[in-house]
């Protein structure tokens, strides 16, 4: 039977970007669905990864400039600089990556339609355009890539104006003196170290205890230290009531209770408010039920290997099927979903995937950390490099950090890496070759580093580790000897 084409690709994000990409290579013919009427790339271009990120660099830039010349003292950043200067460098970035997916695009003749689209049936996807038309296509194969959208809070609504969320953050007409986030997950850390960075005095609030549980319990400790020495303040395990606007003294008005211990009614003035408090799958109203495809309790849709659903011509990558809802992680997974489609063998991606959280300065890890090899029962040491003992570190003024190694005790072969401090969600890329291809501490003592880079905090570290397994009792010449021992 003939069709219009090989694949129809529900979304532009990373997963379906990919996705197009990499059937284009396989000489199919793709269609990409796009809902917004003028941008490509869905949040990870236009109000996720890529604008957040952007306006952390303009604000780590000036942090770096006011610590390097001592300047932040006798004059807060937000009286130096302009809200509209750095907005105008993020949108200048966001323009500059849509373009870049528009004509990867173009060049790849991959087909672009706007317009909300819709399965009807297995091998049919209903659009309908911004002006009310509808134009159905047909291919073998559907990918669902539609990505995921902010929860919007029970007891106070966002106004865009004094309470913000994910998009109207960016849009932002000025610097504020301070901010309350309510959230406690990656994207509030990141927002609130962003800020702070700009002078903006911030108040997290968070209805868990605990945040970021998943960091090893060194780099969490270090990244409270860093926190309260930009006074963050942090108000986990608490419930918030509402967010009022006082027109008596002008700010906006925070009230929480704590859900343990002093349970009174708590107020915080602040300027504006930013909520965070997670996202949900977009995978309502487009046509899940015409094809008998079911999602969880929380939206998202079930997976295979392959992120195939049950029903055998259409896929689903990204957001929309949950963990990790990484960028990163959603290029891979369009990229296998496309092999999978047309029979192509596929470089499969790792089970353990690297983790960049941008915070100024940066946390990124691989693998197991200490306490959770130690809970299974694995003998593991470990090893320590701090940024204050890195040249380039001290040169660049940006020693704040930690590089921590955990690895066998007996074969040295290692397990994990974990990094909080400038530029972990690069510096984690070498752990992972070494860790991909099973490597030991020893390659970081064998190997030759230029110096001075950060780099160096690997052979550092390893070193750290190699000398507790020596007091342990194993001869030094022996950890050194350059054959694997297990």
């Amino acid at each position: 039977m003939s069709r219009d084409y090989d694949v129809i690709i529900i979304g532009s994000g990373p997963a379906g970007f990919s996705c197009a990409m990499q059937s284009s290579k396989f000489d199919k013919r793709a269609l990409v669905v796009e809902s917004h009427e003028k941008y490509l790339g869905g949040t990870w271009i236009n109000t996720g990864t890529v604008p957040s990120k952007a306006l952390r660099e303009a604000a780590k830039t000036i942090l770096d400039f006011n610590s390097q010349f001592n300047k932040e003292d006798t004059q807060k950043p937000y009286d130096r600089f302009k809200m509209e200067d750095l907005l105008q460098y993020k949108d200048e970035i966001l323009e500059k990556e849509n373009l870049r997916a528009k004509n990867d695009l173009i060049k790849n003749e991959v087909d672009v339609v706007r317009g909300f689209g819709k399965i009807v049936d297995e091998n049919t996807v209903e659009v309908e355009t911004h002006i009310g038309t509808k134009q159905t296509y047909t291919a073998k194969y559907i990918l669902i890539c539609t990505g995921s959208s902010p929860v919007n809070p029970d007891k106070f609504e966002i106004d865009n104006d004094k309470i913000l969320d994910y998009k109207s953050i960016l849009n932002l007409t000025h610097i504020p003196r301070r901010l309350v986030i309510i959230g406690t997950g990656v994207n509030a850390l990141e927002y609130a170290t962003t800020f702070s960075a700009l002078g903006t005095r911030i108040t997290i609030i968070g209805e868990r205890e605990e945040f970021l549980t998943f960091l090893d319990h060194e780099v969490k400790e270090h990244l409270h230290k860093i926190l309260a020495e930009k006074n963050i303040r942090i108000h986990p395990g608490v419930t918030v009531e509402d967010v009022n606007f006082n027109p008596l003294n002008t700010t906006t008005e925070v009230r929480f209770r704590n859900k343990k211990g002093d349970k009174r009614l708590q107020v915080i003035e602040t300027e504006h408010v930013l909520y965070l408090e997670g996202r949900k799958p977009n995978t309502d109203k487009i046509g899940l039920e015409k094809v008998g495809i079911e999602t969880d309790e929380r939206g998202f849709i079930h997976v295979n290997d392959s992120y195939k659903t049950e029903v055998d011509t259409v896929y689903a990558a990204g957001d929309v099927v949950g963990f990790p809802r990484l960028a990163s992680a959603s290029f891979s997974q369009g990229r296998l979903a496309a092999c999978s489609m047309f029979g192509i063998p596929a470089l499969e991606t790792p089970d353990q995937i690297p983790y960049g959280i941008y915070t100024i300065p940066e946390i990124s890890n691989i693998g197991i950390n200490e306490r959770d090899a130690r809970e299974k029962g694995l003998d593991v040491t470990v090893g320590r490099a701090y940024f204050k003992n890195n040249a380039k570190a001290d040169m660049t003024n940006q020693d704040e950090g930690l590089l921590k190694l955990v690895f066998d005790t007996e074969t040295l072969k290692l397990l994990g890496v974990h990094i909080i401090g400038e530029q972990a969600s690069n510096l984690i890329h070498l752990g992972q070759a070494v860790i991909s291809y099973g490597g030991d501490v020893r390659y970081f003592i064998q190997h030759v580093m230029n110096y001075p880079t950060l780099s160096e905090a690997y052979k550092i570290a390893a070193f750290n580790g190699v000398n507790r397994v020596y007091k342990a009792g194993v001869k030094y010449k022996n950890i050194l000897e350059n054959n694997n021992s297990g």
